[in-house]
């Protein structure tokens, strides 16, 4: 499977949440509310890439924003800047480039778990991110939303997320994705990420929490694509990121496995016309490397203007 998985709300000061009443829906960023883009060059578009040189990364590509992790997206270790110049060359590097930066949590963590030795790590871990990400200037952290055992009682793992945002110091905003797979995950099933944002609502902080909508994840969930859009939003009242993939799998499959755009079992117009929808920022996490992604960013903005 390939390694995968900007922001347009504005990073807060460190140290700073903000906050809103219980159970209110958070503010929307400047990108959504469903209108088109002006046109292809408009769309603020980029790819997953490697976390040595993301500014070179995204100049290779034809692109204005560079997803990656910090570090190794297996791990449990703390996050590291590849970056030759360090976190503050980095920040220097994109805001001169007029690249927009996002950092990808690493797979490990999974903040719903009922288990301590999963769960405590991943809160610790998911705080390092967020505090490395704010220190080179990213627009977000995108994190997936964890899962439970099949046995486990659901609304566990949802008041788990409520305590995890509760504890959270978010100098960025915190970006959580759906997920492809997983009977009892938090973020799979449109009814899941309703009770994950009622938790949510509950939480000091949750204002601070968007969402990433990956359209891999979405078909592979059983999500139809013309109104997953629409949908989620009324529930989440925002769409932050969008992680534009095709899937290797049919609909509903539950599996994670992405592909090139054009190649795989979605529509190439329902994937342009999703894009659209969401008026979010676009990550590619395909194949291919340089050329793959490359080819998928200008597919994608030709279908898009």
């Amino acid at each position: 499977m390939f390694a995968v998985c900007m922001g347009a709300i504005l990073p807060s000061p460190p140290g700073r949440r903000h906050r809103r009443p219980p159970g209110t829906a958070s503010a929307p960023s400047e990108h959504v509310g469903g209108a088109p883009y002006g046109g292809a060059m408009d769309l603020r578009i980029g790819g997953h890439v490697d976390q040595s040189d993301p500014v070179a990364e995204a100049a290779a590509r034809g692109a204005t924003l560079s997803q990656f992790f910090l570090g190794d997206p297996q791990s449990y270790k703390g996050p590291v800047v590849a970056y030759a110049g360090g976190a503050a060359g980095l920040r220097a590097a994109a805001e001169a480039a007029g690249v927009d930066l996002y950092v990808h949590a690493p797979y490990p963590i999974n903040v719903a778990s009922t288990n301590n030795r999963i769960r405590i790590p991943g809160r610790k871990l998911l705080q390092q991110h967020l505090t490395a990400a704010a220190e080179i200037g990213a627009k977000g952290v995108v994190v997936h939303g964890g899962h439970l055992g099949r046995d486990e009682d659901a609304a566990v793992g949802f008041d788990n997320w409520r305590k995890c945002v509760d504890g959270l110091e978010m100098p960025v905003p915190l970006l959580i994705e759906n997920t492809a797979g997983g009977d009892n995950a938090m973020a799979r099933r449109l009814e899941a990420i309703e009770r994950l944002w009622e938790a949510l609502g509950r939480a000091e902080g949750g204002d601070a929490v968007g969402f990433c909508l990956d359209t891999c994840h979405a078909h592979a969930g059983g999500h139809d694509l013309g109104s997953v859009v629409e949908r989620v939003r009324a529930v989440t009242g925002r769409i932050d990121l969008v992680h534009c993939n095709d899937s290797r799998d049919v609909f509903d499959s539950g599996a994670d496995r992405h592909t090139n755009l054009g190649s795989g079992h979605i529509d190439g117009a329902d994937l342009a016309d999703l894009v659209r929808a969401a008026g979010a920022p676009v990550v590619v996490e395909t194949p291919g490397g340089v050329e793959g992604q490359g080819a998928d960013i200008a597919w994608l903005r030709e279908r898009v203007g």
